[in-house]
């Protein structure tokens, strides 16, 4: 449930009710506006009608919470979140770029790659240092060296990086040089790595599984508020559907839906959901004319010689061209590019 407090009540009010509550064994999340103050509580609601909330001084109403998924709710916070990674605000006015490889393979490669998208207009940087590969065989990341290559690129391009976090392990090393820490489609439901990583003190992107429906994945992102993290970001990825011709199915219904169910911003990765370069500048536009608050986008110098995800990234010309397109479609959703 919510208890909303009456716009003139007190800090002493404020504080009866609390406290209240918490000797009830109710779990608290206070969200402060500028005109009220909302307490979240989450516990047993069969005890709400002993407690006589409404009858105290300084409360205006409380308002159950029928959806599984209380904090990310729209129940709980009207108003859109806007999360801060340093200078870039994800969820307000702005469309912010996520740009760059899918990993880093070399000192060369990333600066090139840090330099192409900043250049083209991207606020963030992206890329794996530890990659989570269906085939052992295949090329896993630089690992720490990687993480070392991404705050470089940093410091001589003043862009964020976000980049994902494997398992709870190598958590405080990711965020040591993280901006943003990724959890990946693999792993939204790795729900003991959610409630670590929302005590790391970073902004978290939490990308959708590939099988997960969007009740699965706001719960997800309850994980991670309810340990006191309130910095998410949602990233739709593509869902495995009959369909083999693109990598996954993007599932751009999920935008809108989720920005009417929750306040969390909501972003789109199409490289991921399509797999194929010539499909994930369409993709991205029609993400943005549906309301995302930002886009995932892999970009490699040579995507030819990529060691990963080479068929779905984007060269320096076609970022640069899709670039341009996403501030017409931008203008139209009366938003600005980021940057």
């Amino acid at each position: 449930m919510i208890v909303v407090m009456a716009d003139k009540a007190t800090e002493t009010e404020i504080k009866r009710v609390l406290t209240k509550l918490e000797n009830a064994g109710f779990q608290l999340h206070v969200s402060q506006g500028v005109e009220r103050t909302i307490i979240g509580a989450i516990g047993d609601k069969t005890r709400l009608n002993d407690l006589s909330l409404e009858a105290m001084a300084g409360v205006e109403k409380v308002v159950p919470i029928l959806q599984p998924y209380k904090l990310v709710s729209r129940a709980y916070m009207d108003n859109p979140t806007v999360v801060k990674v340093g200078d870039v605000e994800i969820g307000g006015d702005s469309i912010q770029i996520m740009a760059g490889p899918c990993a880093v393979e070399s000192r060369e490669q990333l600066l090139e790659s840090a330099e192409i998208v900043r250049r083209a207009g991207a606020t963030m940087l992206r890329g794996g240092a530890f990659k989570p590969r269906t085939s052992p065989y295949s090329f896993q990341g630089l690992e720490e060296e990687g993480l070392k290559l991404l705050a470089e690129a940093r410091e001589k391009t003043g862009l964020r990086v976000v980049t994902e976090v494997m398992d709870t392990k190598t958590l405080d090393l990711v965020a040591e040089y993280a901006d943003m820490l990724q959890i990946g489609a693999r792993n939204m439901q790795n729900f003991f790595l959610l409630r670590e990583v929302a005590k790391a003190g970073k902004p978290i992107l939490l990308k959708r599984g590939p099988s997960n429906t969007i009740e699965e994945w706001l719960l997800a992102a309850e994980y991670i508020l309810a340990e006191g993290n309130r910095d998410v970001v949602l990233c739709e990825r593509g869902v495995r559907t009959f369909e083999n011709y693109t990598r996954n199915t993007l599932d751009l219904t999920a935008v809108p839906v989720v920005k009417y169910l929750s306040h969390l911003p909501v972003i789109v990765d199409p490289s991921h959901a399509i797999g194929k370069w010539r499909f994930v500048e369409p993709m991205a536009r029609a993400a943005v004319a549906a309301g995302a608050d930002g886009l995932l986008i892999e970009v490699h110098p040579h995507p030819e010689e990529a060691l990963c995800d080479g068929p779905q990234s984007l060269t320096p010309d076609n970022f640069f061209k899709l670039m341009q397109n996403l501030k017409a479609i931008a203008g139209v959703m009366n938003r600005q590019m980021g940057g």
